[in-house]
């Protein structure tokens, strides 16, 4: 069977989207868990975009061991040049460098033409060169770029050194055959085009990621640019267990991956996790109805046999149908097992912090689930910022004026108001805004149930304008208004210092 490699993007693709960045100890925890998962070449970062990035890469560096450490440049020999000081610790390196070869990108982002981007991309492929072995060139926007140029471009950064040539569409605006074809002219015009792998990025603005990105792999694209859940800038990225499951359940393309399909489910959960970003139920694979039946005929056919309706064993991608079910009676042992599933390793002090945690959700629900869990397992992080909720107390009703008492530490220092509002949550942010007295304003408010009963802990993410800047809050809470005012206080520890 051939061998395609899967190039994951999860930590720099999929952290571009807004709220969702993580700090370096999440990444490395997410990186591990990519490593677990089977990735060939992991992005870490951009590293001359941030000093958290460059840190993050490096970082990443040391604490994964077999996959390729990836380095995002722009066609720049600054950025080459930082990356590889980036990576100087990673134990398989590769720089990923680039520019845009579209008519869109050279004559409206660069002001130029295309014999001087081709010497660009030449220039830059050489510099990294002298860094490492591995070079990977991306044609930005390749998916509008015209056919005959984009070889022309290919072939000359193939014969610079580039042992791996990428292939965006960028703006997800390519039908799958279009792309296809596109993949297929490289191979079929590209002198020299077996010297390197060819791989796909391709993005979800019209819905086709993973069709484009299936229809590049069958014209001779082996690499695959994807995320997990599928995230990424705008409508996102390929999703990375979309196409894992279809190389598997589709065996007559005799195409493998070398990833662990029993971990993406875990893998799934961390990240969705980590970032605060809901998986929508109806995701292919890892959604929350993925392997759900509520029509009748459905689930008639499902007990009489399982492939009536399901083309995927639940547990080939680690939904484990007879996992321990948690409840106020279960012990620390329990909650490990369960956390360690879902890729979160704790141990002592740590645990004991999340177990008691734990008893207190499970006194007021009767089941928890894994969402919960690792809602528990991130609690830790609001515990460490400078501004807590100390209390809240909220009385409404229809007819009554709502009104919220709420009590905040700051930096240790108690701190206390009361005001009323037109509802719970008005009236509880109010009385939050007369002890933090900043001009800031609520832009966007979403409350998601995690499961489907009253009992159940509600997520909102907020957004909150302040300076012109836009902060992104989170909180949970089997209380919706305490949740808001979490999310409220998390977005506002981001520009209190």
């Amino acid at each position: 069977m051939d061998r395609l490699f899967i190039f994951d993007t999860t930590l720099r693709d999929g952290e571009q989207v807004p709220g969702c960045q993580l700090n370096t100890v999440e990444k490395i925890q997410v990186a591990k868990a990519l490593e677990t998962l089977g990735v060939d070449v992991i992005e870490a970062g951009f590293p001359i975009s941030s000093p958290g990035d460059f840190n993050s890469v490096v970082e990443i560096s040391k604490a994964v061991t077999w996959p390729t450490i990836c380095a995002l440049t722009r066609g720049v020999q600054k950025d080459i040049d930082v990356a590889a000081e980036a990576l100087k610790y990673a134990k398989n390196k590769r720089i990923h460098t680039g520019i845009g070869t579209s008519e869109f990108h050279i004559k409206h982002k660069f002001n130029s033409n295309q014999d001087e981007i081709l010497e660009r991309a030449v220039a830059a492929v050489k510099h990294a060169k002298k860094y490492v072995e591995d070079v990977e060139f991306y044609c930005e926007d390749a998916g509008r770029t015209d056919n005959v140029y984009l070889a022309r471009v290919v072939e000359a950064v193939i014969k610079a050194g580039a042992t791996v040539v990428n292939i965006p569409d960028t703006t997800g605006y390519c039908l799958p055959w279009q792309y296809g074809e596109k993949i297929k002219f490289l191979m079929d015009n590209v002198k020299g085009v077996h010297n390197a792998v060819i791989s796909t990025h391709c993005h979800n603005d019209l819905g086709m990621a993973t069709a484009n990105t299936i229809s590049g792999v069958l014209n001779g694209a082996r690499q695959v640019e994807v995320t997990m859940n599928g995230i990424g800038e705008r409508a996102g990225n390929t999703s990375l267990e979309e196409i894992a499951m279809i190389l598997k359940c589709h065996k007559s393309m005799e195409i493998e991956t070398q990833i662990n399909t029993q971990k993406i489910y875990s893998t799934s959960r961390l990240v969705s996790g980590l970032m605060n970003m809901p998986v929508q139920a109806n995701k292919a694979i890892v959604g929350r109805n993925a392997f759900a039946h509520s029509s009748g005929i459905h689930q008639d056919g499902v007990l009489k046999n399982r492939e009536s309706y399901e083309i995927m064993d639940p547990t080939d991608v680690g939904i484990d149908k007879n996992s321990i079910v948690l409840t106020a009676r279960s012990g620390r042992a329990a909650l490990k097992h369960r956390l360690s599933v879902l890729g979160v390793d704790v141990e002592g002090e740590h645990l004991d912090k999340i177990y008691e945690e734990f008893l207190k959700l499970a006194d007021k629900k009767k089941d928890i689930n894994d969402d919960d869990v690792l809602v528990l397992a991130g609690k830790e992080r609001a515990e460490k910022q400078r501004i807590q909720l100390d209390f809240l107390q909220v009385t409404s009703g229809v007819g009554v004026k709502a009104v919220a008492s709420i009590g905040l530490k700051i930096a240790g220092e108690k701190f206390e108001a009361a005001a009323s509002g037109n509802g719970p949550v008005d009236a509880a942010i109010k009385a939050l805004k007369k002890i933090i007295d900043r001009a800031m304003t609520l832009q966007e408010f979403t409350i998601q149930a995690i499961n489907k009963g009253s009992d159940d802990v509600g997520k909102v993410h907020m957004q909150v304008e302040h300076d012109g800047i836009v902060y992104y809050g989170f909180g949970a809470n089997t209380d919706i208004v305490a949740a808001s005012v979490e999310a409220y206080i998390n977005a506002i520890n981001q520009f209190v210092k």
